[in-house]
């Protein structure tokens, strides 16, 4: 349907097109020419007399009168009668004809290879894929989807929304699509449309939360904070957001929070839930970093070299490692992509396992890296740099200019 609108659009714009080629030239000419006909005669016999009297002034013309009379009469029958004027000097419609053929076919000819048909076609044919593609999300006994069907579906879904743009639930999905790929401004964007549209339903305040703290800006994660408090006041036992809670506490070292929150998702699991182990982990990871001592930390300032371009979306990572340089950190932190030079402080807080905390390193090695999709595996193309090793307590220098 939409293209058979743009077809009847574009087919009233080309008739408009031939309209002010031809209007004028068929219906002008003959009020140009019999206006500056008639302007030429009344020139002429205004001349014509000012000779006259001239002549009858020296005495070579003595019957003036008669002169004038002639003349007048000669500028009345130069004068076209009406129809029979306009008749002789109308354009003919074949004149006009190959103009407007060569009007029409010049149009829709740079259209057709200016105007990317192939790329609309293919557009209007994802839209349409819409109901497939959402089975094929939704579906779990079919194999995950691929990054291209992803992509379709995103297209299809903001074509579906562009017409649609109070379904608060095609806002949600697209939102939890752009989590599912991080891309952030697509999830907070959607997020924020869903959550304008339905401010009270509770999964959109947890998709807007989410969204909103992977963002990093301190006054969104104010704003997830209250969302998620708010979700959690009305259903006690929801455990999503009992979790989002924690670990934005525990990135903010608050501990005892964070600690609370997974003690109450374990009292709401069953006893047999594989999930208990992994809160018991976190638990104990919480608890080792309460009271942690005083200079037990790492500080590294992180600059850019200057063939090193800052890239859209992504994070920084920086990692501790042992001094001899092990490729397994002991300690890591991922800090939303800014401005460089960048202070970054590590503690046994941010210690990769419980058991083995940073603090009981002599010497360290710090890394940075710029991962441009937000996964923690080192990918090609990605930038990097190191510092040397140097002892727990102290600080160092990085500079990212290598490449993998």
């Amino acid at each position: 349907m939409t293209e058979l609108w743009f077809w009847l659009i574009t087919a009233l714009m080309v008739l408009v097109s031939v309209g002010l080629f031809v209007v004028p030239i068929y219906l002008g000419k003959d009020q140009d020419e019999a206006a500056s006909r008639d302007e030429l005669n009344k020139a002429f016999f205004r001349d014509r007399m000012d000779e006259l009297e001239e002549e009858t002034d020296e005495g070579l013309v003595d019957n003036q009168s008669e002169l004038a009379l002639e003349l007048q009469q000669s500028l009345l029958d130069d004068i076209p009668e009406g129809d029979k004027a306009k008749t002789q000097n109308k354009v003919s419609m074949l004149m006009l004809l190959p103009g407007v053929l060569i009007l029409v076919g010049l149009s829709y000819s740079l259209y057709f290879l200016e105007g990317n048909q192939q790329q609309v076609v293919a557009w209007q044919e994802t839209a349409e894929r819409l109901p497939e593609l959402s089975r094929r999300l939704m579906s779990d006994s079919e194999e995950p989807m691929t990054d291209q069907e992803m992509a379709d579906l995103t297209l299809s879904l903001r074509t579906k929304l562009s017409q649609t743009p109070d379904d608060a639930m095609g806002w949600l999905l697209l939102g939890r699509i752009g989590l599912a790929n991080r891309d952030i401004q697509t999830a907070e964007g959607a997020m924020g449309k869903a959550y304008r549209l339905m401010p009270n339903d509770n999964d959109v305040k947890l998709g807007y939360a989410q969204s909103l703290m992977l963002s990093g800006d301190e006054t969104n994660v104010e704003t997830a904070r209250n969302l998620l408090r708010q979700v959690i006041k009305k259903d006690h036992g929801n455990l999503q957001a009992l979790s989002l809670l924690a670990f934005e506490a525990f990135e903010r070292n608050a501990y005892d929070e964070a600690i609370a929150a997974w003690s109450t998702m374990k009292q709401l699991l069953p006893e047999n839930d594989p999930r208990i182990s992994m809160l018991d982990r976190s638990i104990a990871r919480a608890q080792a970093q309460v009271g942690a001592g005083n200079g037990q930390t790492v500080s590294v300032t992180i600059s850019l070299d200057d063939a090193v371009g800052i890239p859209d979306e992504g994070v920084l990572i920086v990692s501790v490692h042992s001094a001899d340089g092990a490729p397994m950190p002991v300690a890591a932190k991922r800090i939303p992509l800014s401005s460089f030079p960048l202070d970054v402080e590590l503690t046994d807080a941010d210690s990769m396992i419980p058991e083995r905390l940073m603090s009981s390193l002599p010497n360290v090695l710090v890394k940075a890296r710029i991962d441009r999709d937000g996964n923690v595996m080192t990918k090609e193309g990605d930038w990097f740099g190191e510092s040397e090793p140097f002892a727990l307590g102290g600080s160092s220098q990085i500079v990212i200019n290598q490449k993998n």
